[in-house]
């Protein structure tokens, strides 16, 4: 249920096995917890305690392990106590970002919060054997806190997973679609008061994949429920894809995953330019980059109203999909800077290890 361990870590595991790595994952937060943030209810007090608690007895095996592969953080909202341990024990450890959880501090409405963890990620950096990134803005954090090793890693997908839609410029009406989660979707509702306005002006559907029944929209709409078997049909159901988002520092943390989804199966997008939405996005070329209420309406106009826009956008946006933003091309990436630097002994290097690589997360 959890998008950035789905598919930052998750989808590799088989990658790992295949070259003799053996994995084993030690999540954090379990459903409970997903289930009653998704349902925006305050989490059960007791149920995070017991998180925190498994996440203590968990380090006590680091021993067992060639690598410790972190997600974001060891503890959240607790200073990088575990992290410093790590490193000076000498096991070290990876970090992987997919999101600016580092202004879940340093931008903290608290004061406190603010002084006592406000660099709590930039340590947790400069003291990794390698910080994995999303995108260029956290990149950019890495750098200026010193990270030894940095590699920038957009989140993909798995090629043979996401097929080119058929395409039929007959179409009527036009769908444009979004797909999020229940803590996204905020971004699209504050988007659907100019999509029920030009719904009066240009005839086209709106399908929103979401963990939610229903949206607050006066149009032509439908909601389907998500899940990650259903994810790519959905997609082929639409015509157009779509991702606004604020010009916020939490967003520009963000790795455009819808944007790359879409385009994987052959859809134009149009998209707000924030982040890296200004990197996946082609303008003019694989979709529009939308920077006012005015450029969505007009954007989404000329590729609902323009079949043959529509199809040659997609093709365009399919082929820089599959040709950057696969699992395939990030592995080898990850697979020959772990090894080149050493990140494990040398005596469990690629095909001459006795005894295969953990590679715990």
């Amino acid at each position: 249920m959890g998008a950035s361990s789905r598919l930052r870590t998750f989808q590799f595991q088989s990658s790992w096995n295949t070259i003799g790595c053996d994995t084993k994952v030690q999540s954090f937060f379990n459903e409970k917890y997903l289930n009653q943030i998704y349902a925006h209810q305050k989490p059960n007090s007791s149920n995070v305690f017991l998180c925190y608690l498994k996440r203590f007895f968990q380090l006590l095996t680091i021993w067992k392990y060639d690598i410790v592969w972190i997600e974001k953080e060891v503890f959240p909202y607790l200073p990088s106590y575990a992290e410093w341990i790590l490193n000076k024990i000498g096991v070290g450890y990876i970090v992987d970002y997919d999101d600016a959880v580092f202004h879940n501090y340093d931008k903290h409405p608290w004061p406190l919060v603010r002084s006592w963890m406000g660099n709590k990620i930039d340590w947790v950096m400069r003291n990794s054997k390698l910080t994995i990134v999303g995108n260029s803005y956290l990149e950019q954090r890495a750098i200026a806190a010193g990270s030894k090793n940095i590699l920038k890693l957009p989140t993909v997908v798995e090629s043979g997973k996401y097929t080119k839609k058929s395409i039929d410029p007959n179409v009527q009406p036009v769908t444009v679609g979004w797909m999020g989660s229940p803590t996204t979707v905020k971004y699209l509702k504050a988007l659907l008061p100019l999509l029920e306005d030009l719904q009066k002006e240009v005839p086209f559907k709106l399908l929103v994949a979401n963990g939610q029944k229903s949206i607050d929209f006066d149009g032509n709409y439908e909601c389907l429920r998500w899940s990650e078997e259903s994810e790519v049909s959905i997609i082929h159901q639409m015509d157009v894809g779509i991702m606004p988002l604020p010009d916020d520092d939490w967003e520009k943390g963000k790795c455009s995953y819808k944007l790359i989804q879409y385009m994987a199966c052959g859809l134009p997008v149009v998209a707000s330019p924030v982040g890296m939405n200004a990197e996946v996005v082609d303008h003019g070329i694989n979709g529009f980059l939308a920077k006012s209420q005015e450029e969505w309406k007009h954007y989404l106009s000329k590729l609902i109203l323009d079949a043959s826009l529509r199809m040659e956008m997609g093709d365009r946006g399919y082929e820089k999909a599959h040709a950057y933003y696969t699992l395939d091309r990030n592995f080898e990436l990850m697979k020959e800077l772990i090894f080149e630097k050493d990140l494990v002994a040398s005596q469990l290097s690629i095909n001459q290890s006795t005894s295969s690589p953990h590679l715990p997360r």
